[in-house]
């Protein structure tokens, strides 16, 4: 059996029902991807989940509910932290966040850190920008070396810089960071219109190509509705994306599309069939309310 390691930070989630009230589950980048993979992946493929918790009774929930969702829990527990929480405001189906994570324990999950949790030689690792945003210096050094080792002994590393320039001190520091971070990737998952902004790319394949140099062998450039952009070592090609009725919430569209894609690419498909595949889970969660879909 194959192992599916997804490494950052799960919250409480309070996101928009009905009459102005919200309705409380848990969510997050990293979590999601590993959510939809687990919904999407045979028994051939263990899905886990490593972050740290708290001991309190949020905690304890959201411990719970990972265990139900059927993916392994690697938790790393602190006494005098917590969960995050954030809270979704939607407008035309569009998503803006605002976010209580002073007390997270996910910020200390690589204080610590050794050896990622039972990864070997086939297996995937999947991280995020948000993943090294939300650690300190120590910890996100800890964390890339643990990446990079695995990688060495065979494993094969998925990152989404997923950019969120407030959670960092200065966009130079993100930008060193996320590019650091993909050096230790084979597989980089931008979204165009953020990598434009933050690192001036000129078009998808400018993105592609610069995430390329440092060193991944496949490149998906994530394009909202408009065409994706796949490169690999031998070709660069693009795929339209078929459009979409009603986008009723866009929360968690590039976590689904990462998931879908990955998991295809583990049953041996070739990018374009894994991004099509992506693209089919992306359509249906941004159908429905919230970051955790049916699907």
């Amino acid at each position: 059996m194959r192992r599916f390691l997804s490494i950052g930070e799960c919250m409480l989630e309070m996101a928009p029902a009905q009459d102005g009230l919200y309705k409380a589950g848990f969510a997050g980048d990293t979590f999601n991807t590993a959510w939809y993979a687990r919904k999407l992946a045979g028994p051939q493929l263990e899905v886990a989940y490593m972050t740290a918790i708290g001991e309190d009774d949020a905690s304890r929930r959201l411990e719970a509910f990972i265990r139900q969702a059927g993916v392994t829990p690697e938790l790393l527990y602190r006494k005098d932290r917590t969960i995050g929480l954030y809270m979704i405001s939607l407008q035309n189906g569009e998503r803006s966040f605002s976010y209580w994570r002073g007390q997270s324990a996910a910020k200390t999950m690589a204080d610590d850190l050794g050896d990622l949790p039972r990864i070997k030689a086939g297996d995937l690792v999947y991280v995020s920008g948000i993943t090294f945003a939300i650690l300190p210096e120590t910890g996100r050094e800890n964390l890339l070396a643990a990446i990079a080792k695995a990688r060495a002994q065979g494993a094969v590393v998925a990152f989404d810089p997923n950019l969120r320039p407030k959670l960092w001190r200065h966009a130079d520091e993100m930008r060193a960071v996320v590019m650091q971070a993909a050096g230790c990737a084979d597989i980089i998952l931008p979204s165009f219109e953020d990598e434009a902004e933050w690192f001036g790319d000129a078009d998808l394949a400018a993105c592609a190509a610069r995430y390329s140099k440092a060193g991944a062998a496949r490149v998906v450039v994530k394009n909202g509705a408009g065409p994706i952009c796949l490169s690999d070592a031998s070709a660069l090609s693009y795929l339209d994306v078929a459009p979409v009725a009603q986008v009723v919430d866009s929360t968690a569209a590039g976590d689904a599309f990462n998931a879908g894609f990955l998991v295809a690419l583990d049953r041996g498909a070739n990018m374009e069939q894994a991004a099509r595949a992506g693209c089919d889970v992306a359509r249906k969660v941004i159908a429905q309310r919230g970051a955790l879909a049916e699907i």
